[in-house]
């Protein structure tokens, strides 16, 4: 049986991905492309996300109990922010101005097969059997929904921008193994407060052009809605849920979430009647499920030592 901080994981990455379930067709409709000449520049919706969620988490750090951080890790934080919010964020709002959707999300299901060989290389968890079918099965499973699944007037692809959407994956797997101790030595709060704090002033440091740039008069009420979205849902509440998540399981079963990702965009994608949800997309949704089924199910390197030392006895 679960015990209640592993439910509270799980929980925590259900939320968190189906919110950015939403995120690139959220994302795509109102930023800047051929198709869409009047939307916003990635870099400064970048802005808007890393700026609004530094002053929603500055507002909840008020609320919770203040926590001292080491100068030490004061300086790793920001390289967190920088592997898992700033490069991370930009790029793939850059590479999604560019390319297509479904692009995207194929490229996102590369993050737990690097994070699963970078866990092993900074936290030296073993790439088990069950662990590597898992992810293998989860990747099999996301890949053919996306590919069974386009539809809408954005299909064209772009080799650069898929290239930035590669960088901004492996940005994302680097920071959940190599920061997962600091992350989860304080609260989710005081750890994200910290990272988009430093994500906030390099951001307007670096992009406060493309931001006095926008043409605000020009932008209609669904542009707004999609930015208060990204902001609130996909940037706040999101990034508030992973170091949750992090706490209670591991890096590798942490990433394996993003294959939930493609199942939310095909079943919104199936509500307002842009698609169909037949047997084969209820296999490939199969494959998900029991790709994380078997990654939850694979041993730690905790669980396999501790096996050795009692046959040791």
């Amino acid at each position: 049986m679960m015990d209640g901080g592993k439910l509270k994981g799980h929980a925590a990455l259900w939320l968190a991905n189906i919110i950015w379930g939403l995120n690139a067709p959220i994302c795509k409709s109102v930023l800047r492309s051929a198709e869409f000449p009047d939307g916003i520049d990635p870099f400064a919706l970048s802005v808007y996300r890393m700026v609004g969620a530094a002053l929603l988490f500055g507002l909840c750090s008020l609320w919770v109990p203040r926590e001292r951080v080491e100068r030490r890790d004061i300086v790793r934080l920001f390289f967190a922010s920088v592997f898992g919010i700033q490069l991370n964020q930009m790029l793939f709002l850059w590479g999604l101005s560019m390319t297509s959707p479904i692009d995207s999300s194929i490229i996102a299901t590369v993050v737990p097969v690097l994070t699963m060989v970078l866990a092993m290389l900074f936290l030296r968890e073993p790439i088990t059997w069950l662990k590597a079918g898992g992810v293998l099965l989860g990747a099999v499973g996301a890949v053919l929904l996306v590919l069974l699944s386009q539809h809408g007037s954005s299909r064209a692809s772009s080799l650069e921008g898929n290239i930035l959407c590669i960088v901004s994956a492996m940005s994302y797997a680097v920071y959940l193994t190599a920061f997962r101790d600091t992350i989860v030595k304080y609260s989710p709060v005081t750890t994200m407060k910290w990272m988009f704090l430093f994500a906030a002033i390099v951001s307007v440091i670096v992009y406060w052009r493309p931001l006095v740039g926008v043409e605000y008069a020009s932008l209609s009420g669904s542009t707004w809605g999609g930015i208060a979205y990204v902001v609130v849902c996909s940037t706040f509440v999101a990034y508030l849920m992973v170091p949750i998540a992090q706490r209670y399981l591991r890096p590798t079963l942490v990433s394996m979430y993003n294959y939930v990702q493609p199942i939310v965009a095909v079943l919104f994608t199936v509500a307002i009647g842009l698609d169909t949800f037949g047997p084969t997309k209820g296999f490939a949704a199969m494959c998900v499920f029991v790709g994380v089924w078997l990654v939850t199910r694979s041993k730690s390197r905790a669980q396999l030592e501790a096996e050795r030392a009692a046959n040791e006895k």
